[in-house]
């Protein structure tokens, strides 16, 4: 119910978003736009540190459709330019929250639905940065589907939009960590590669490079970035170095889950069933605590299709049902 609610919402707010109620006209009643704006900004970013902070991303869910439900009432009695502009910057980071949550679900059509839908907001209101943020994510859909090439296509769009963003923002390179993973999964070594240093050089940003919840990357994923990277271009070697990197670091129940899941996968390639096992129980139990179909469990999903050549072993039948039981919904 709540998910059909929110789609509902999201498709109102999306009408508005292109074919806003007013003229603009400029000459009705001034309204105080920026701190009417700010207000939901607030809103917002409460939102996301909620979905943060959440062991289970769908807790978001009536948050992010009450938050919704406001937003469309500002946004049909916008009169001027401003305010429309201002709310669809808060529409794009609000649609993409909703995506993330629907992502995690397992829901990736309504997930891809919602990232459609912020890129537009972003568009309409020349948000760069939010704008290639979604492109992003709706990159992600397609890499996690196995469509690389799409990916690729997508995320090339992104770094042109994310070049005529805030250059003190970390938007690039994410957009560039993104890129490195859709070539990885094309088996392209050098470009892949390329776009991984491009990554890297949000280490040489200062200050606030991210401002939280549509953006957070920082450079402290490049580590779990990079070996999920080796990993698909079957560089076992550096795969390991660098997720051991990064399972040593302290990250999200979900990112750990995440790493695990792709240490797991690591030891498939060196025909190590101890280390698979080890790590994918691990990953499970985290899946399981986190209701994280759509991002770990999605992973492990693919995991679960290069065990059968072990499935004789009762301990890899007991992992393969635990991994099925996971592809629950929203």
């Amino acid at each position: 119910m709540n998910r059909r609610e929110l789609l509902r919402l999201l498709s109102i707010a999306g009408t508005l978003v292109g074919f806003p109620q007013t003229a603009m006209a400029e000459t009705a009643a001034k309204v105080d736009a920026a701190g009417e704006v700010e207000q939901f900004a607030l809103l917002n970013a409460h939102l996301w540190q909620v979905f943060v902070l959440s062991k289970s991303k769908r807790l978001v869910y009536p948050l992010a459709r009450d938050q919704l439900g406001m937003l469309i009432g500002r946004m049909e009695k916008a009169r001027s330019t401003a305010v429309h502009e201002g709310m669809c910057v808060l529409a794009c980071e609000l649609f993409q929250l909703a995506g993330e949550s629907l992502f995690d679900g397992n829901r990736y059509t309504d997930a891809a639905y919602c990232y459609g839908l912020a890129a537009s907001a972003g568009r309409e209101a020349r948000a760069y940065d939010q704008w290639a943020c979604a492109l992003t994510r709706q990159a992600f859909i397609n890499m996690y589907d196995q469509q690389f090439a799409q990916a690729a296509t997508i995320l090339a769009a992104a770094s042109r939009v994310a070049g005529r963003g805030d250059s003190q923002l970390s938007t690039r390179h994410r957009v560039a960590a993104a890129q490195a993973q859709a070539h990885a999964g094309l088996g392209d070594l050098d470009t892949c590669n390329r776009a991984l240093d491009e990554a890297d050089k949000v280490l040489n940003l200062t200050g606030s490079v991210n401002p939280g919840g549509w953006l957070r990357f920082d450079g402290s994923r490049l580590a779990e970035e990079r070996g999920g990277c080796y990993l698909y271009l079957g560089r076992a070697d550096l795969a390991g170095t660098a997720l051991t990197e990064a399972l040593g670091q302290t990250v999200s129940m979900r990112r750990q889950g995440s790493i695990l899941t792709d240490m797991a996968m690591l030891g498939v390639q060196r025909n190590d069933l101890d280390q698979v096992l080890h790590h994918a129980d691990q990953a499970t139990i985290l899946a399981e605590r986190t209701q994280s179909a759509g991002y770990v469990g999605r992973k492990l999903q693919s995991l679960r299709l290069q065990l059968t050549p072990f499935l004789k072993d009762a301990r890899v039948d007991d992992l393969n049902l635990r991994i099925t039981r996971l592809s629950g919904s929203v």
